[in-house]
């Protein structure tokens, strides 16, 4: 299949397993599995898909052909960010996972962001409202929300970033991330500081993320700043709680009091780096 004849309102294509899977019918799974990447990183077929994923991000995006390297599958999920959901381009490859912003769909994307698998972690989200068929990508450095198209994708696409990932950790020997940033709460869920509870947000006033629990918090619930290593070489701001919590040599939960948000984020940890970055991602 080209990338010519992806279906945009699909999230997931995954032929390769199919192909392999075909013409392995007779073996054992855990056998067809391990020929399907040996096979299809050495292929011709592999190597032309890398190429074109790497010419529709191009020169602004990263080099992706490397040895060993395995596109398994590619499509449009929609990301939470800071301001709104937004279609992005995904692409899982079986040691990373890039996505990017759609310029020209199947033709041209731009801001490519690549996040290694071995650090990932994944978690299902509960439908609310509009937002259905979503999970959580966690990472040290960052973490989000994402939603497909159905129940179906999102089984799919969270099968087969779990098993790229744990085959990854199989091969390494290492152990999977503990610690992940946090989802941040987007904007339009806090129309007030969620710490102070008593200042309001207006085009004027306006809104911060505390890097170590993801809140919506004003400029006076946000004036530290806290060296997070897996987040940045400098210091990024964090809320007075946070900051008071990190201080002290205990990490806090991501509330105290407040619990807003519970059943959506489930207590997950840091996100990004300048509060810009999401307004545009």
């Amino acid at each position: 299949m080209q990338p010519d004849d992806l279906d945009t309102l699909q999230s997931v294509i995954f032929e390769y397993e199919r192909e392999i899977y075909l013409s392995n019918i007779k073996k054992e799974p855990e056998q067809c599995e391990v020929k399907m990447v040996d096979r299809l990183a050495n292929s011709e077929a592999n190597s032309k898909r890398i190429g074109m994923v790497e010419s529709c991000f191009g020169a602004a995006g990263q080099p992706l052909a490397i040895p060993g390297r395995v596109l398994i599958g590619e499509g449009v999920l929609t990301k939470l960010c800071r301001k709104k959901p937004k279609a992005r381009q995904f692409f899982l490859f079986n040691d990373i996972l890039v996505y990017g912003n759609i310029v020209i769909q199947k033709k041209k994307y731009n801001k490519q962001h690549i996040i290694p698998l071995e650090s990932v972690t994944i978690d299902t989200v509960p439908d609310e409202g509009d937002l259905r068929n979503g999970w959580l990508i966690k990472t040290p450095t960052k973490s989000f929300a994402v939603y497909a198209a159905t129940g179906t994708e999102k089984c799919e696409w969270m099968n087969h970033i779990g098993k790229c990932v744990r085959d990854l950790l199989q091969k390494s020997g290492k152990s999977p991330t503990g610690e992940h940033a946090a989802v941040w709460v987007p904007d339009s869920e806090a129309p007030i500081c969620m710490r102070c509870e008593k200042v309001k947000f207006t085009p004027v006033i306006r809104r911060h993320h505390c890097r170590k629990c993801g809140y919506v918090v004003c400029g006076p619930c946000s004036e530290k700043k806290y060296l997070i290593p897996s987040q940045s070489s400098k210091p990024v701001r964090v809320c007075e709680y946070c900051y008071s919590q990190l201080t002290s040599g205990s990490h806090a939960p991501r509330s105290d009091s407040n619990n807003w948000g519970e059943s959506r984020y489930n207590n997950n940890h840091l996100s990004d780096d300048e509060d810009e970055d999401d307004s545009s991602d």
